[in-house]
């Protein structure tokens, strides 16, 4: 073998390496405050499943514990899926002390930086739920599209927040700044019967799945940490959340819509 190749052979396994390394350090950070489920689950119906079958099931008394409830004092539970709600799982649960309704938004990943959409509707939804000011409506109309570019700029179809006139960026900026607990709260837990008590983040990168369990409360403080900033791309960061325009859905109106994303994986760095 001639020195190039060689060489060549040596950096190819030094990469490899280190990105190995790189990978176990990522993941064992990941593993705090987590647990290893038993039986391992796919889905929304899989969790719902094993809820209804606590009694036999070790993750679901895990997580029923998680959620400050005695499996040995239960009286009756079910579970189902709510239809559109934030809740993707619902636990209705009887004990003596009576009967509470535990919703769960549950998110399901297999990569370390996998993104994950927690919210996303069109601006006027969100302008009428947050009573957002008709400058900051301006600004966000601009940052998805429905109001053309006002100059040349990375997209024809819309502008990104650092494209924008300096006053009405800041307006955004001020506004999530100041609407920050209650927005994020929106975005996590939601409101009404159906409302999100609990997240669940199921982090499956190979054939164990790693899951942890967290009060919407805790949740939203944990991604709410941080300042409100604009990113390198022009989109807004609240916290640990990206705002972002939806985008792709080869050029339906449907790209125009405000979308929310985080990284699932953090909760598993969330102190309970």
């Amino acid at each position: 073998m001639n020195r190039s190749k060689c060489r060549l052979l040596i950096g190819v396994i030094l990469c490899a390496l280190a990105a190995t390394s790189v990978f176990a350090q990522t993941s064992a950070k990941a593993k705090l405050g987590s647990d290893t489920a038993k039986g391992g689950f796919r889905n929304e119906d899989a969790i719902r499943d094993k809820f209804n079958s606590y009694k036999s099931d070790d993750d679901a008394k895990a997580w029923l514990r998680e959620m400050n409830f005695d499996p040995k004092d239960i009286i009756s539970l079910r579970a189902a899926k709510p239809h559109g709600e934030k809740a993707d799982v619902e636990v209705t649960i009887e004990t003596k002390a009576g009967i509470r309704r535990e919703g769960i938004s549950i998110k399901l990943v297999s990569g370390q930086q996998g993104f994950n959409q927690i919210d996303k509707r069109w601006l006027s939804h969100y302008a009428e739920m947050w009573k957002m000011p008709s400058d900051v409506v301006t600004a966000l109309k601009l940052f998805v599209g429905e109001i053309p570019p006002t100059k040349p700029g990375r997209s024809k179809e819309r502008m990104f927040l650092d494209e924008i006139d300096p006053k009405l960026k800041d307006t955004v900026v001020k506004f999530f700044t100041e609407n920050k607990a209650a927005i994020v709260s929106d975005l996590f837990a939601g409101d009404g019967e159906h409302s999100a008590s609990w997240v669940m983040v199921a982090f499956k990168p190979a054939e164990k799945t790693e899951w942890v369990l967290r009060s919407s409360q805790r949740t939203v403080e944990f991604y709410g940490e941080g300042e409100v900033s604009l990113t390198r791309g022009g989109n807004l960061k609240i916290g640990r959340i990206t705002m972002q325009r939806k985008g792709g859905d080869a050029g339906r109106d449907t790209a125009k819509m405000l979308q929310f994303k985080i990284n699932p994986v953090e909760l598993f760095n969330a102190k309970k």
